[in-house]
């Protein structure tokens, strides 16, 4: 395992009893530099982990970063040294993140599982390692806040209201950021006249009906008049495209009873054990079809009882999500107490290795442990 970083004799008490779960769990300790490519972060991670990286310059002028997580990096070793799936990493060593008050260098240990094909089973054997790290490291279970969601079953609901493309990217993209979020059902409650009263009245005309040859024409006829402002990043076709989006989303509004079935959705809160039952009910109310993602959640919730975790323990939030791009079903985290930093946590990202260079997908799922903060909370449960 990859060592080093400050705060070693905080963190070592738990290395032993760590590297022994993931011995049992199966899994090969990765090794990664401590230096990073910052693409694949500035291009998948998610606005909140980009603006908290720590960027520098290599000597051929490339962008790097201090690794601010493991994810990334064991994903892109395996990629790297071609191996087989599936296969099982653990990791343990610094990491280099802004963190408000906290410090910007600390250990993360954790566990990544790639190419499990049965993902129901993988998700559960993730969330069990994760109760089952802490309880190592002398947290119970018992003493544990879990919250679960699932980005899968927002995506199905979304879907369900038969919402424009764009509108259900751009939702998607807030998810797991509350403001974020309610700003952008706000937005579609109400309209955005103004995102599209800039264009020409004849250009907003042909985007609403989506002409677009009409438009191609019109807006090749206005760049060559100079009415446009040359953007040599975008093809015509993109420029397009990108106008019919706008229009449309400017001119969609979701009508209170849709949005009021979307609002009842996100304020779903119960113990994971109720959530199918509730989830059907409120799907059946909406006339939504939550389909293969309500299935998978049935199947979900059967692993993680067969292998003993109480399910009436554990929190479902349909609002909960993770400000990761990269994230696209089952996300977790596991604090002390309500309020507190999370201790542990992880989620499901099929289509990271695919945007790092697989040639075809690849089902992910891990858990990450902070262990400055487990030692923290335990000092607080002993005292």
């Amino acid at each position: 395992m990859t060592g080093g970083g400050p705060g070693g004799e905080a963190a070592s008490r738990f290395d032993v009893s760590l590297g022994r779960m993931f011995r049992v769990a199966g899994a090969v300790p990765a090794t990664t530099p401590l230096l990073q490519r910052a693409e694949p972060y500035l291009d998948t991670a998610g606005e909140d982990l980009r603006r908290r990286i720590f960027l520098t310059r290599g000597e051929g002028g490339e962008t790097l970063c201090l690794r601010p997580d493991f994810t990334i990096p064991v994903c892109l070793a395996h990629l790297e040294a071609g191996e087989t799936l599936p296969r099982s990493y653990s990791y343990n060593g610094p990491v280099f993140r802004q963190r408000g008050g906290e410090a910007a260098e600390f250990r993360q240990a954790g566990i990544e599982n790639l190419g499990e094909a049965d993902r129901a089973e993988a998700d559960a054997r993730t969330l069990a390692d994760a109760l089952s790290g802490l309880a190592a490291c002398g947290l119970e279970p018992a003493a544990a806040l879990v919250v679960v969601g699932d980005q899968a079953l927002f995506e199905a609901f979304l879907r369900g209201l038969d919402l424009p493309a764009g509108w259900q990217r751009r939702l998607v993209r807030c998810f797991g950021r509350d403001d974020l979020l309610d700003r952008a059902l706000e937005a579609l409650a109400r309209g955005s006249p103004d995102a599209s009263s800039a264009l020409p009245a004849d250009l907003l005309a042909l985007a609403r009906a989506a002409d677009r040859d009409a438009l191609a024409a019109r807006v090749a006829a206005l760049n060559d008049e100079g009415g446009l402002p040359p953007n040599r990043s975008r093809t015509p076709d993109e420029i397009v495209h990108r106008l019919v989006e706008k229009v449309t989303l400017a001119d969609t509004r979701l009508g209170g009873e849709a949005l009021e079935r979307l609002r009842r959705f996100l304020a779903l809160d119960c113990a994971l054990n109720e959530a199918p039952g509730r989830l059907r009910d409120l799907a059946g109310e909406a006339g939504v079809d939550l389909g293969e993602a309500l299935a998978f959640l049935d199947a979900r919730n059967r692993a993680l009882a067969a292998r003993g975790v109480d399910l009436a323990g554990l929190r479902y939030r349909a609002a909960f999500g993770r400000a990761l791009d990269y994230y696209t079903g089952l996300v977790f985290e596991i604090r002390a107490r309500e309020g507190a930093e999370p201790l542990a946590a992880g989620g499901r990202y099929d289509r990271l290795l695919r945007y790092l260079g697989a040639r075809e997908p690849v089902p992910a799922v891990g858990v990450a442990f902070w262990l400055d903060r487990i030692e923290a909370a335990v000092g607080e449960a002993r005292s």
